[in-house]
């Protein structure tokens, strides 16, 4: 009988988001994970029946997937280049897919990099939050060469339902954070929208309603806003600091096209004010809202 090679995957950052994604993921599969915090990959392994590695210096030989998902494209690039430097350490014929909103350039000259070493590199970031990460549920932008994309999808697949191959290495970040922009653009309409409503005697719950059976609708407000503003709770698991990462991301892609966009960037410019008004360290991106309440002196909890 020929013995069958083994394949393992590696999972690396185990935050709000990739702790429910590396569970989900390891369903059938031999899986490693690394994070940071040694207290959330012992959890993770624990999970799983997976193996905490204790840093990624000695990565075992037949880890052939690599997922990351991790803060932003400098702790990245300093895991793939310089610290431990993977790409360096992986065989040839592995497989990367960075699941982290980072910047496209940044992305397309890792991919470059990985290609010269025979290494297949697909940027897959995510959308949905903690509540679609923790179902598998996830709407998934892919960027990546096409054999890389199709030999990435049956990896994927265990962690989101909505998987999207947009373009070239790089697209997928872009189109994660020219997402963002557009959600963040939502959530700041729907607030004014909301606090003019109350200005005028109508409850924030009962806008929502009408905006809710009408064509104002959008997922602020089918959900963002029933669950986290109105409730006064904040807690939908995406902090505002990230959420302003990837609005600078988008900016900055429209900049480099010499593209006009100013409503998005309108919001962008709006979010960035809103920041400065918050005193919590570590915001939930749905206070953007508490900016809207302060400038127009109403609320928008449920009554």
């Amino acid at each position: 009988m020929v013995a069958t090679e083994r394949h393992a995957s590696l999972f690396i950052g185990l935050g709000n988001m990739g702790r429910p994604m590396a569970i989900n993921y390891a369903a059938g599969r031999e899986l490693f994970v690394y994070d940071t915090n040694p207290v959330a990959a012992a959890e993770v392994a624990a999970a799983t029946n997976g193996t905490a590695l204790p840093d990624l210096e000695n990565i075992p030989a037949h880890v052939q997937t690599v997922i990351l998902m991790l803060p932003n494209s400098r702790i990245i690039e300093s895991v793939l280049r310089t610290s431990p430097g993977l790409l360096k350490r992986l065989p040839a014929g592995s497989l990367i897919i960075d699941m982290s909103s980072s910047e496209p350039e940044s992305t397309a000259s890792l991919a470059a990099e990985a290609a010269a070493l025979g290494i297949d590199y697909v940027d897959a970031p995510v959308s949905g939050g903690v509540a679609k990460a923790e179902t598998g549920k996830l709407a998934i932008m892919v960027g990546g060469d096409s054999a890389a994309v199709e030999r990435a999808e049956r990896h994927l697949r265990h962690l989101g339902e909505a998987i999207t191959h947009v373009g070239p290495p790089g697209t997928g970040h872009a189109a994660k954070a020219l997402n963002n922009l557009l959600s963040a653009t939502n959530l700041a309409a729907a607030a004014e929208i909301l606090s003019v409503a109350a200005t005028a005697g109508i409850a924030p719950e009962k806008m929502l309603e009408v905006i809710n059976g009408s064509t104002g609708r959008s997922q602020a407000s089918e959900f963002k806003y029933p669950r986290h503003i109105l409730t006064g709770t904040f807690d939908s698991g995406f902090a505002m600091d990230l959420m302003l990462k990837d609005l600078k991301i988008a900016r900055n892609l429209i900049s480099q096209q010499s593209a006009e966009a100013p409503i998005v960037l309108t919001a962008q410019e709006t979010a960035e004010k809103a920041r400065e008004l918050l005193e919590s360290a570590q915001p939930d991106h749905t206070e953007f809202v508490r900016y809207y309440e302060k400038l127009n002196a109403t609320s928008l909890r449920a009554r």
